[in-house]
Formats: structure tokens, sequence, C-alpha cells
């Protein structure tokens, strides 16, 4: 059973769309074209153009494209501040120079240091994020599961059924995820912790190879519980306990 898989994104339009390529082109090569895409999140804040990026979903997905489009927690935290009832102190947390708020609203044309506050700030937000793009965000799926393969934006909780994880963990755990090496059942795919490649362990596969910092967005095919990185040279087999280039 084959799948796609793109890692996170953060406003990186140009590389988004580099790596679809990656995958029409190994599409065309092996011939098929109903296995899904699935994208694991996180695309918005931090790089320049987070507007472009979710329009570029949305029309894809307009398209017909076979697209699976997963939430990250950035999408979540984007997401809830276009909402009514998020707290001042996630709003801040949003818009810190480290969590990037403040680049995705500039890609909407929005200076989150204008005076008006909070409440002012979410309704020239909600002015200019398109209601498609809104409903995008709402329609985010926590994790897909097919096959041999799991995907969520950040993993897993250890111990618990995959049917019966919480959504905060799918998007936000870390450390009790990563530093468990049993078999969880499934290989999971996952994004969320930036890693400088693609890192096959086993009983996991960490696709975000940080472009919310400047690096790729990373594409791969998974056949069974086998992933290889698409590369603009052809197919990169990523075996477990290695890195892939």
């Amino acid at each position: 059973m084959r799948s796609y898989a793109i890692g996170d994104i953060h406003g990186q339009l140009a590389r988004l769309q580099a790596a679809h390529a990656l995958v029409a082109a190994d599409r065309a090569r092996v011939g098929d074209d109903t296995a899904p895409l699935v994208h694991l999140g996180d695309y918005v804040d931090r790089g320049p153009d987070s507007r472009g990026v979710l329009d570029y979903l949305v029309q894809g997905l307009a398209a017909g494209e076979n697209w699976v489009l997963l939430r990250g927690n950035h999408d979540a935290v984007m997401r809830d501040f276009l909402g009514s009832d998020v707290a001042d102190a996630d709003v801040a947390g949003w818009l810190s120079g480290r969590f990037g708020g403040r680049e995705t609203l500039a890609s909407y044309g929005i200076t989150a240091a204008a005076d008006g506050g909070t409440a002012a700030l979410r309704r020239r937000a909600r002015d200019a994020v398109p209601a498609a793009q809104r409903a995008l965000l709402d329609a985010l799926a926590p994790f897909h599961h097919r096959g041999e393969v799991f995907f969520c934006h950040a993993g897993i909780r250890p111990g618990v059924p995959l049917d019966a994880q919480d959504e905060q963990d799918l998007i936000w755990i870390r450390g009790e995820f990563l530093d468990d090496r049993r078999d969880h059942g499934a290989l999971i795919v996952h994004g969320h912790t930036p890693v400088d490649r693609v890192e096959h362990h086993g009983n996991r596969v960490d696709l975000d190879t940080g472009a919310g910092y400047g690096g790729p967005v990373s594409a791969v095919v998974i056949e069974g519980r086998d992933v290889v990185l698409l590369t603009p040279g052809g197919r990169m087999p990523v075996p477990p306990g290695r890195a892939g280039d």
C-alpha cells in the first residue's frame, strides 16, 4: 500500500510546491495517481507566505487533489485565535517572535503591533482571512491511519490505542513519544520536532526538516513500512536507524 507524505511547511509556499513537484514526478514514474498525499500540518507561522500556503491548499482541494490535510499545533493556534474564546495569554504566545504568528498576520497585511488591543487585532484578522481558509483550518483532521502507517502531526501517547489518542497529544507531544522505543502497532509518521534530515527510527519517522527555520519541506513515499525520500535525482531509501540525505 503506497502513501505519500509531506512534512511541516510553515508558510514556505515555494518549498511546498517543490515538494509537490517531487511527488508528481514519482507518481508519473510508478504510474500511481490514486495514492493519497498526506500533509502532516503546520502550514502557517514563521515563513513569509502563510496566506499563500493556505490559499494553495484550498485551491488544490477544490480541484479534487487526493490530499489529506492534518492539523498541526500552529494551525490549531491560528484557528483558535480567529475564534471567540482564545485567552489573551495564548494570543501573546502566538505573537511571540519564536512561535511565528506575527509573520502569519503580516502575510495578510496585518501588523500585530498596531494599537487597539487583542480584540481589535482579532477582528482585523477575521476580516482579512478568507472564509475558505478559515473553513480549511476548522476541517483539518487530527490523524490518518492507512494500512501499516499512522500519520499525525506530533506523535502519539505510547501505550494508548491509536483510535483512542487525545488530539492535544497528536499535535503537541514530544518527549514521552520521541524517547519511546517500543513498537506502536503501526509505523508513526510525524513532524513537529525539527531534524536536519528525515529520520527513520524503526517505530516512527520524523519528516519535519525545519522549513520554519530555513530548511526544506520534505516529501516521502511509503510502501508498507518502507520509507523513501523523494529528491530531484529520484528515490533515496531511508532505512530504519539512519537519517535520509
